[in-house]
Order: structure tokens, then sequence, then C-alpha cells
């Protein structure tokens, strides 16, 4: 190995991850970006592989979604039919750059978020946040859903475009999280600030592109408005960038990805490249909505874990007070406890985002798959909780943590490709 201990390697991967530069460059159909979605009827999904045989109902529920969206088809029984035959491939986001929420599904001619990491090269996509309601990634599929993705497709995508073209570099992510951590927000569940200081940056972009006709610039503005979470898919496409930009050292136990398909909870280590390590997934535990409880939750889906893995969401519980008994964590000294146990598993803290609540120590770095094993103490992830049936929506937030079959895997392959076992 080029570093002499794994410690080394480990300090180069977290270096990479604090020198990551994350800018929002344009908002593209999928197909133009990503090559795979080109070769036939593709979908993508969150987390490890999958089969559609295996998928839970909300995220097959998706899948129908995104072939109705799609035109491949015209009803929901022509689209079941399709993809259980084995008509559609199924694409992890991850292995082609990109990360989706919840169940992920994302498809040729849906409307991405461009990230670079302007660090390393880089580039990551992740689909808009549709908002709230019925939406594709809790798996509904009703004409609303699809309007909505339409919609999305031609009149939002095309506007931001504009907008994030009148800026030479793109947007500094960097800054927008820095200050929206100030303001209270984790990045996973509670995306308002950031969202809002979105909004403050595009809105008199947007006002001023005037060759644009004014009802859709106006749809749009309200659209942002209305969105709370529409950051967090923004995030998402950043960590994704500057993670994959940290896992070029290709060495060292530091996890660069996690996320989860509904049936099984995946890692990646720096120092295992590509290769999944996987465990049976956990079902969230939170707070259920109104009318709802633990036994109409679907087990635990999405990429948006990736936030976790670049140190926010549920690792910077800290930061967002507000959003504590939203999930359940009991209150302010709870989420400091937390946040607290996260630095036993991560090997330093980021300083390029002090969070003024934790006294300004920066969001934790770099989780080290050695020191979930070695304390027993698992990344703690905020999370949505999807109804087991596909198209009833969101019925709660909560926490949920992955198992630690996922890490043992990980050290244990690592310690074997470093000649260490048998």
């Amino acid at each position: 190995m080029a570093y002499k201990t794994i410690d080394e390697a480990n300090q180069a991967v977290a270096a990479k991850i604090v020198a990551g530069s994350p800018f929002l460059l344009d908002v593209v159909p999928a197909k133009s970006v990503i090559p795979e979605l080109n070769e036939g009827k593709v979908l993508l999904h969150a987390g490890p592989p999958i089969t559609y045989d295996k998928m839970v109902d909300p995220i097959q529920g998706a899948c129908v979604g995104a072939a109705l969206f799609e035109e491949w088809c015209e009803t929901e029984e022509e689209a079941r039919k399709m993809l259980e035959s084995g008509e559609v491939k199924l694409i992890p986001c991850h292995h082609v750059n990109a990360v989706g929420p919840m169940g992920g599904i994302t498809s040729a001619n849906m409307a991405v978020l461009v990230v670079e990491n302007k660090t390393d090269g880089n580039r990551a996509f992740c689909t808009m946040n549709e908002g709230i309601g019925a939406v594709l990634r809790f798996g509904a599929y009703s004409d609303e859903v699809i309007t909505r993705l339409r919609w999305m497709r031609d009149t939002l995508a095309p506007v931001l475009s504009a907008a994030l073209k009148t800026k030479e570099d793109g947007l500094n992510i960097n800054v927008l999280v820095a200050k929206a951590i100030a303001m209270g927000d984790e990045f996973h569940q509670r995306n308002i600030a950031a969202s809002l200081a979105f909004l403050k940056e595009m809105a008199p972009i947007i006002v001023g592109l005037t060759e644009i006709d004014q009802t859709k610039r106006e749809e749009v503005v309200q659209f942002l408005a209305d969105t709370d979470q529409f950051f967090l898919n923004i995030m998402m496409a950043s960590a994704k960038a500057v993670m994959d930009g940290a896992r070029q050292i290709q060495e060292g136990t530091i996890v660069t990805a996690m996320c989860r398909n509904g049936h099984e909870f995946g890692i990646r280590i720096a120092g295992m490249g590509d290769e999944w390590f996987t465990g049976p997934v956990n079902t969230p535990q939170g707070l259920y909505f109104s009318g709802f409880s633990e036994a109409d939750a679907a087990p635990d889906m999405g990429d948006s874990a990736i936030t976790e893995t670049f140190g926010v969401g549920g690792m910077a519980m800290i930061a967002a007070p507000a959003v504590t008994r939203f999930v359940g964590s009991g209150g302010f000294y709870d989420a400091l406890n937390t946040s607290n146990e996260m630095t036993e598993i991560c090997i330093d803290t980021n300083p390029n985002f002090p969070v003024p609540t934790w006294d300004f120590k920066g969001i934790c770095l770099g989780i080290d798959a050695r020191k979930v094993v070695e304390t027993g103490i698992l990344p703690v992830i905020n999370t949505g909780i999807a109804n087991k049936k596909a198209g009833l929506g969101q019925i709660g937030a909560g926490t949920v943590t992955p198992p630690i079959d996922c890490f043992e895997k990980a050290v244990l392959a690592y310690a074997k490709k470093l000649g260490f076992t048998e």
C-alpha cells in the first residue's frame, strides 16, 4: 500500500473530503449525463443491487410510476408485467455516479441535478425533490404524481438550468451548507434554511429570465418556496460527488457510501473500491403521523444516507435542535449525546462546517469501519418513514442504524486484502 499505515490512508481520505468543492452546475435529463439510461428500458434504484421481486412494495410502485412516466405502457398492469418479466434493467444509482432518495427510482427523461466536485473533477447526479404528499420516491404512481414529474421535466428543470447557467462556475454548495448549518439544518430531515438560501440565490435570477414565459417563472419560484426539503437532493448529489472524489484514494477503512434498498443495507469503504458489504435492513424508529404505527412502516430505503456518510444528517443531530422531536430523538441533550457519540466512530471533525450549538466544533469527518466494529456504535441516520404499501406515502420520520454485519464484513475483507488473515 502507498501509505505506511491504515491510519495514514484514512487521514488522506479525510483530507480529500475536507478539500471537496461541490458546485451545482445544471439540471438536465438524466439520459444526457448517464449513458446507461440510453440502453433500452433501464431504471436506477437506491441501495445496493437488487432484483424487482425482492423490492418492497413502495419501490415496486415507484418502478410502475417510472414506467408510466416514460410511456413504456399505459396501465399499472402492463407496467408490472413488464417489470416482473425482467424486460426492464435495474441498476443501482451508485453504480452510475448517482444517488436517489427513498426508492431512488430514476428514468431516462427525469430531470437530475448535476453537481461537480471541482477539486477532483468528478460529477454526481440526483433527481429533484418532488415536495410532500403523493410522490414517486415513496411509491406513489397516480396521475397526480406523473403530472408533477412531467412538469418538473418540462418547466422546473429548464428554468433552473437557465438560471444556473448565468453563474459562470455554478453554485458553490459548501457556502450554502456553511450558512444553513448555522441556521439549524442538519441536511437530511431538516433543509429549511438551505432551501431558503437556495431560493434566495435563484429567485432574482429566475425573475430576470424574461425569455421564459412569466407563468413558468412564477410556478418555479412558488414551488421552491413551498418545498422545504428541496435542498436535500442537492446535498445528496454534493455529498456523493465529494465522497466519490475521496474514494479515489482506494486505501483505508473510511466509509465512502451507505445506502439501503428496503431489503439490504450496503456500505462501501475506501480500500475496497466498488465492493458492497451488506446486511439485512432495519425498520426506522421514530414518530408516526396520526393514524399510523410501526406496523404500517416499510423497511428502511434510500441513498440519502450519503449525507450521514459525509458527516451531516443524523451524524450532525446537534446542529438541528428543531428536528430532534420530529425524529423522536427526545430533545436537545439527546441530540448532543448522539453527535458526541458519533465522534467516537469518526477520525476527525470537518473545519469547513462549524456547528454553533456544538461550541463551533466541525461536523463529524470520516466514519471508520474499524471504530464501528471495535465500539459497537453504529452511525445514526435520520430518515423519512414510508408506508409499506405503495402509493400511501410518508407516514412518519425517525432514525435508523445499519446492521453491524456490513462493517464487520468490510473490515474482514480489507484485512484479507492486506494479508492479515487467511
